[in-house]
Order: C-alpha cells, then sequence, then structure tokens
C-alpha cells in the first residue's frame, strides 16, 4: 500500500459535471478539459470595466482559483459598465463585493479578494500563486508593472485596453513570447496619457473586451486555438470592425527588477491649490471650469465655463479677473489650460485646483 494517498486525485462531482455540460460535450474539452479549468488558477489585477466580465465569465466557466487585486471602492458612475455590481454596493470595497456576488455565482471554486493595489512590493508575490495573469487595470502605470511582474515570474499577461468605442486585445509573454514593452517600450508623456478619469467609455465596450480576454484565458488553460501571442486585436465598436496587427520580440530589452512608473496628472512647474486652500478665500479667485459642456451639466463648483478646446478664441473674457483657479476632471487639462493662459497673460496669477475635481467629489 505504500504511497497511497501521497497525491490528491481532483475529480469532477456529479453536480460539476451536470454544471458544466455544455463544456463538457464539446470534443476540444470534455471531461479532461474541464478538470484541467477546475485546477487553474487566475489571478485578475482590477475590478474594473475590464475586470468585470473576465471574472464573471471564468466564474461560470468553473476556474478553479480566481484571486482579485483591487484597492478601490465601488462608486455610481461605475454601474453603468461594472456589472458585477449594483446600487447596494456602492460604498463597498470593490475586492468584496465582487467576491460575493461570484460566489454567489459558482459556489464550488476558490475567490480570493487582494484589498490592496498591485505595487513593486507585492507583485512578484502575487503572481507566484497564480499560472495566468489577467490585466484589467485602468492606467498605464499598472499595466507597465504588471507586464515586467509577469517577465520575472515567468508568467503569460492576458492585456486589455478600452478608449472611448476602442478595444485592444493581446498575449504577453506567452511561452517566452512578446511583451507590452515590445510593442510600447518607454511611457509616453503625462499629458498625454488619456487615462485619470478624463474620457469616457462606452458601456458596453468592456463586456466586449473582457470576454475576449476571457476566452485567451480558457485557450491556454486548455490547450486549444490560437493565441494572440505577438497579435494586437483592434476593436472598433462604432463600425464593428476587427483588426489584428503582428509584433515581434524584441531581444534587445530585457527586464531586471520591479520599479513603478509615476504618471503625474499635473506639471510641477504650475501653481496648484487644494479645494480645501480655496475655500478659506473663496472670493479670492474666479473659478475657471476648461471641461467640455456635457461633463459641465453632470457636475461642477460655479464659476466661468471655457472648454478647453476654446480657450484660444474666448480667452479675451477673462482680460478684468485677477487670480484665476483653473478646474477639470483630475487635474491633466486644467494644466494644458495653464500653460496657455500663463503665455497670454503673464501678469496674472494662475492656479489649478490640486487632483481636480474627482478629490473633492
Amino acid at each position: 500500500m505504500e504511497g497511497l494517498g501521497e497525491k490528491l486525485v481532483i475529480m469532477l462531482t456529479e453536480i460539476e459535471k451536470q454544471r458544466y455540460l455544455r463544456h463538457i460535450l464539446l470534443e476540444e474539452i470534455g471531461e479532461a478539459g474541464q478538470l484541467k479549468l477546475k485546477q487553474a488558477k487566475v489571478l485578475v489585477i482590477g475590478a474594473y470595466g475590464l475586470g468585470c466580465p473576465v471574472l464573471q465569465y471564468l466564474t461560470a466557466a468553473g476556474v478553479g482559483k480566481i484571486g482579485i487585486v483591487d484597492d478601490d471602492l465601488v462608486d455610481r458612475s461605475n454601474l453603468q459598465r461594472q456589472i458585477l455590481f449594483s446600487e447596494k454596493n456602492v460604498g463597498e470595497p470593490k475586492v468584496i463585493a465582487a467576491k460575493n456576488r461570484l460566489q454567489e455565482m459558482n459556489g464550488s471554486i476558490e475567490i480570493v479578494a487582494y484589498k490592496e493595489r498591485l505595487s513593486a512590493g507585492n507583485a512578484l508575490a502575487l503572481f507566484s500563486a497564480y499560472d495566468i495573469i489577467v490585466d484589467g487595470s485602468d492606467n498605464f502605470s499598472t499595466k507597465y508593472l504588471a507586464n515586467d511582474a509577469a517577465v520575472l515570474s515567468g508568467k503569460p499577461l492576458v492585456f486589455g485596453s478600452i478608449f472611448k468605442f476602442d478595444g485592444q486585445v493581446s498575449v504577453f509573454n506567452y511561452q517566452n513570447g512578446p511583451t507590452y514593452r515590445c510593442l510600447f517600450p518607454k511611457p509616453g508623456l503625462a499629458e498625454e496619457m488619456p487615462s485619470c478619469s478624463e474620457v469616457g467609455v462606452l458601456g458596453i465596450l468592456p463586456g466586449i473586451i473582457g470576454n475576449l480576454q476571457a476566452n485567451e484565458v480558457l485557450k491556454m488553460i486548455l490547450g486549444i486555438g490560437n493565441i494572440l501571442s505577438g497579435k494586437l486585436l483592434l476593436f472598433d465598436a462604432l463600425d464593428i470592425q476587427i483588426q489584428i496587427l503582428p509584433f515581434s520580440k524584441n531581444p534587445d530589452l530585457v527586464v531586471t527588477n520591479l520599479k513603478e512608473i509615476n504618471f503625474s496628472c499635473e506639471n510641477n512647474l504650475i501653481n496648484s491649490l487644494s479645494f480645501k486652500e480655496y475655500l478659506k478665500s473663496p472670493k479670492s479667485f474666479t473659478l475657471l471650469d476648461i471641461r467640455n459642456s456635457n461633463e459641465r451639466a453632470v457636475y461642477h463648483i460655479g464659476g466661468l465655463h471655457i472648454p478647453l478646446s476654446d480657450l484660444e478664441k474666448r480667452y479675451s473674457e477673462l482680460v478684468f479677473e485677477d487670480n484665476l483657479l483653473v478646474y477639470c476632471a483630475s487635474g491633466i487639462r486644467s494644466s494644458k489650460a495653464i500653460s496657455k493662459l500663463e503665455i497670454l497673460f503673464p501678469e496674472k496669477k494662475i492656479y489649478n485646483l490640486e487632483g481636480g475635481l474627482k478629490n473633492i467629489k
């Protein structure tokens, strides 16, 4: 009887066979494939627009262990696209709300919630416990960090990105294949980045892109189909067009350590003022909102309204204003506006609302 009990044999239960019957009926999957899914471990970075559909479908598919890394709280503005959450979850940690919802969907799998931000200090330890990493983040700093951690830990990284009506999907570091840095070797300038809550997105788009990401995860686990390694899928939601662009591994790009990239949303050479500081003497400043009209209609804190695109045509409206406090959603566009205004009005005192409206709502 020597050796008995030394190795745990994982089998599908009768309930699991019923639950995953439509998978099992597929010749490419069968019971053996469903067992692979049951034994797989996948880590999802971010329970945002992309992460929610990824989590939902990996849970439904029976992936045995799913980790979620996120330190954010559910906001009402998330509900337009982050389909795991409802009104009752507003204000709750996303990882807790997501875990509870996913366990309701499938109680036979393990959901692990990490209520923390992915960082250079925790990335390698987190990645080491999983087979596949899914990037559902909403900022470039995390995308570079996730890529580099995936390379150092030898894990494939399923990439997704969305912008307005367009989405991208690829798989990086699959079997030592091309990485995110092979496409984008260096980060762009902070003022050129379309993140930091500055743009909108079609609510259904992250569902489409997230499901494509989940599809790549399942194919890798099951060992079927062609993986999007060395290929960037581009999706246009307005014209329903898909392009797949090939790219190659750059042998000169070598990742040796983890370093977080700090994308500042504000120009350090521009004077900034917090909202609390402004409230101490509000009559000393003229507020200037440089967002578009749709944003203004949703929420504003008063003052003049001149969209950034109209500033060079309407700057004369500011001739008789002394101290200007310029604001937008997060500080990026207001920084751009101030750079222009300082040239037009070198004698004026012009300040940027620190962190934009996102810091005061």
